[in-house]
């Protein structure tokens, strides 16, 4: 129940062509707090109530608890969630030996694109694709939950 993650931006559209799959999402957090954040999500057509603890220094590793539930109750929960529903597109694109996951945002967030991969340890060598920018692992703005309270939209350069 330990997620160890790296994040970062995306410098253009490439990955939509080496994309596997991808979906619409939809989620909003019953509590945002920076020790503990519950989710809940609408992936394609399956609903997720996910607890998240408090990351590490880094930024890479933190506790995650994930339940499916039916997408009906997801939908009732998001009734129930802060402000700030996010909606986006998620891309699964392979590449070497793992799996990136991109994410490109909608309505407030709008121009945001943020790719994820998912590691076994903190120092696990992972292959880089030409599509990948700036690393944000640990930037707390580029959080979901920081993203439903002060969007991309907002942000001053």
């Amino acid at each position: 129940m330990q997620e160890i993650e790296r994040k970062f931006l995306v410098k253009t559209d490439a990955f939509k062509a080496e994309a596997t799959s991808s979906n619409l999402i939809v989620q909003g957090f019953l509590n945002t707090n920076p020790e503990r954040t519950v989710r809940v999500r609408i992936y394609g057509k399956q609903g997720y109530l996910t607890v998240k603890g408090k990351s590490n220094k880094a930024g890479t590793t933190r506790f995650e608890w994930e339940k499916e539930i039916d997408e009906i109750e997801a939908k009732a929960l998001l009734n129930l969630c802060e402000e700030g529903i996010l909606e986006k597109k998620r891309y699964v694109t392979p590449f070497g030996a793992h799996i990136y996951e991109v994410d490109e945002f909608f309505g407030d967030n709008e121009g945001l694109i943020v790719a994820e991969v998912e590691l076994n340890a903190e120092n696990e060598f992972f292959e880089k694709p030409e599509w990948l920018g700036e690393e944000v692992t640990g930037d707390v703005k580029y959080y979901n939950s920081q993203l439903s309270k002060q969007p991309y939209k907002d942000w001053k350069n």
